[in-house]
This record gives structure tokens, C-alpha cells and sequence, in this order.
């Protein structure tokens, strides 16, 4: 990826030929309705500086702080809605005693919608993802429900969130093959302490025209060095923690790896003379299949500091750091051909220069 500076700086999305921004401004800190995100007015103050320094994605789903994010969002774009490119999501409970208001179904994706439009009041969605595999419904029902919404010009692109590759690639093979509207983006869990979908989600999307966008590039706050040994917990509760710890603590990030990893992170950003946020989300950027990641913010001053990683530039020295203090195991079939032996099997004593 070519080197970016600020946020009008825009790239191609996947496959496709919509234009964005080279940081998506996440919104599921909008609202307080989960106990810990930024009110009304704060809210506001984010969106008007991103979209006032250029930026045009903005990514939200319909259950996000149960509904208010959405809300926010549909007053916020009033007078620039087609500034700006809206992503939402579908797939979780938007009622958890209804069994049916949650899933990859038909029923679930018109329903969740059509809600989506009415919270962000608005006559389409941009780029819809669906939210997470659920591992009940067939590909076929889920890519061809998602492609009547496209034709019925409800939806304009599709996105695909937290998959297997493996059914991630079933699914685009299906829609090709049956002309039905591609996946152009795959928003995944992505950072210093979360790189093991480089096994296989990350080449897959290069493979098959999906941009990725990292979601939690600052690991939850990690990498930012606001939790220190002292807040190393087994919590994992099931409902949405009313703390921004315990929602961290729950996805398992916040373990003594993690923290090493921050401690790098924190020394790199001191050499710089930058935050260690910026370090952080710049680093997801030099990955060639990330076209945005997914920042939030709670307040104004994280917004600001965010932005500034686009100017980050890391000498070869710090980035072989952080790749070293970060590098997750090899697995199998990778950790098997990659060693000398399996190599000599398959070329002889040649060598043979890879694609980029």
C-alpha cells in the first residue's frame, strides 16, 4: 500500500471501485447506553472532525448501544449523506428473547434492515456486513437474501465480519458463480495482539478482492498502555461488561503476552515521539491487504490523536521489533512446508521467486 498522510487520501475498497478513506471511524463508542461510550455531544464533536479533515467512512451496526449509535449517526449525516460511505451490520439479537431477531437467515437480515434504515433514517445502507458466521444458516440462503437487498437497492455493497476463511471463501466462490453481489470487504479482528489471522483471512482476501479493515487496532486499549500487570483478570462474563476492561477482558486479550507486546509498542512510540495509539493503528497499516482500519474513540482528544498515525513512519529497525515482540506461531500446513526439508521437497535444490 502507498504511503497515506491524511484522511482524503482515499483508496479502493476490494474488488470494487468505491472510494475511502484510509481510517473508518468506528461508532460503537456512540451513545451511553452500554455504560461507557461518548454521549450526544461528545459523539458529535468525533464525527465533525473526522468528516471535517476529509473522512468518509463510517462504520456502525444496528445493535450497537442498542440502537443509539445508529440514531446518532442518522442525525450527524443529515446534510452529508452522500459524503460520506455508511457501513453497518447485521446478525446479532437486537431482542434476546426472540430467537429469530439474531442470525445469517433471510428473516433476520430484512428485519434488521429495515431497522437500520429507520435508526439511521436513510433511504440505504452503503456497505452492509454480515456481523459474525452463525454456523446454522446455508451460504446459499445468506448470499442470495443478501443480493436481493443489493437488487432492491436497500444495500449497495456487501462486507463479511468474523468468518472462517474457509466459508468466507465457499460464500464468494458461490456468489460468483451464480452472478450474485461479491463480498468487496472483510472487517476482522486485527493487531499487535491479534495476528493470527494472517494464517489465512488476511491472503484470502487478497486472493479474492475482499479490503480488510481491522477492527480493534489498539487491541482494546492494550496498546495504548492503559492497563498495566495489576489488571490481569480471568473475567468472561456473557453480557456486555459495563466497563471498557471488562469488554477487553472478555475477548482474552489482557494476559501478560499482550502486555509485553505494549511494552514494545510504548518504547517505539517514546524513540518517535508520538503516541502509542498512532504506533499502533500505523503499524496495521503497512499490512498491503488493509485498506482502513476501524478506530473509535470516547472522547475528542483520542479522535485527534488518531489521526495523526497516517504520518507515522517506522524505521526497519522498530518494525522488526514490534513484528518480533508480536509474531504469532506458525500452523499447520504453513509451520510443516515452511521448513527447509518441505521446501527441498517441492522445488529441489531451486528457488523460485513468489508473486507479490
Amino acid at each position: 500500500m502507498a504511503e497515506v498522510k491524511s484522511l482524503d487520501q482515499y483508496r479502493l475498497l476490494g474488488r470494487s471501485g468505491l472510494r475511502v478513506s484510509p481510517l473508518s471511524l468506528g461508532t460503537m463508542t456512540f451513545g451511553s447506553d452500554w455504560g461507557w461510550g461518548a454521549d450526544a455531544e461528545e459523539a458529535k464533536r468525533i464525527f465533525d472532525a473526522y468528516v471535517d479533515r476529509g473522512g468518509n467512512f463510517i462504520d456502525t451496526a444496528v445493535n450497537y448501544t442498542n440502537g443509539a449509535s445508529e440514531r446518532l449517526l442518522g442525525s450527524f449525516i443529515k446534510e452529508k449523506r452522500d459524503n460520506i460511505v455508511l457501513a453497518t451490520k447485521f446478525t446479532m439479537a437486537r431482542d434476546p428473547a426472540n430467537i429469530n431477531s439474531g442470525g445469517n437467515h433471510r428473516f433476520n437480515l430484512v428485519r434488521s434492515v429495515e431497522t437500520s434504515l429507520r435508526q439511521l433514517d436513510t433511504d440505504r445502507i452503503d456497505l452492509l456486513y454480515l456481523h459474525a458466521w452463525d454456523f446454522t444458516t446455508s451460504p446459499e440462503e445468506a448470499m442470495r437474501s443478501l443480493d436481493d437487498l443489493v437488487r432492491a437497492g436497500k444495500i449497495l455493497y456487501v462486507g463479511i465480519c468474523n468468518t472462517p476463511a474457509w466459508r468466507v471463501a465457499q460464500m464468494q466462490t458461490l456468489a460468483d458463480l451464480r452472478g450474485w453481489s461479491p463480498f468487496v470487504a472483510l472487517q476482522i479482528e486485527y493487531s499487535l495482539v491479534e495476528r493470527t489471522v494472517e494464517h489465512e483471512l488476511m491472503p484470502m482476501a487478497r486472493a479474492l478482492g475482499l479490503g480488510v479493515l481491522p477492527w480493534s487496532p489498539l487491541g482494546g486499549g492494550i496498546l495504548t498502555g492503559k492497563y498495566s500487570r495489576a489488571d490481569l483478570t480471568d473475567e468472561n462474563e456473557a453480557n456486555v461488561a459495563a466497563t471498557r476492561k471488562g469488554v477487553i477482558a472478555s475477548t482474552g486479550h489482557l494476559n501478560e503476552r499482550s502486555l509485553a507486546v505494549a511494552d514494545v509498542v510504548g518504547a517505539v512510540a517514546e524513540e518517535l515521539g508520538t503516541s502509542r495509539s498512532q504506533v499502533a493503528l500505523a503499524w496495521t497499516l503497512i499490512n498491503p491487504a488493509v485498506v482502513s482500519p476501524v478506530m473509535g474513540a470516547r472522547t475528542l482528544e483520542q479522535a485527534e490523536d488518531n489521526f495523526g498515525a497516517l504520518s507515522i513512519s517506522f524505521t526497519q529497525d522498530q518494525l522488526e521489533r514490534l513484528n518480533r515482540a508480536s509474531a504469532p506461531q506458525p500452523i499447520f500446513p504453513e509451520r510443516f512446508i515452511g521448513r527447509p526439508m518441505a521446501q527441498q521437497l517441492i522445488f529441489g535444490t531451486n528457488t523460485v521467486s513468489k508473486r507479490a
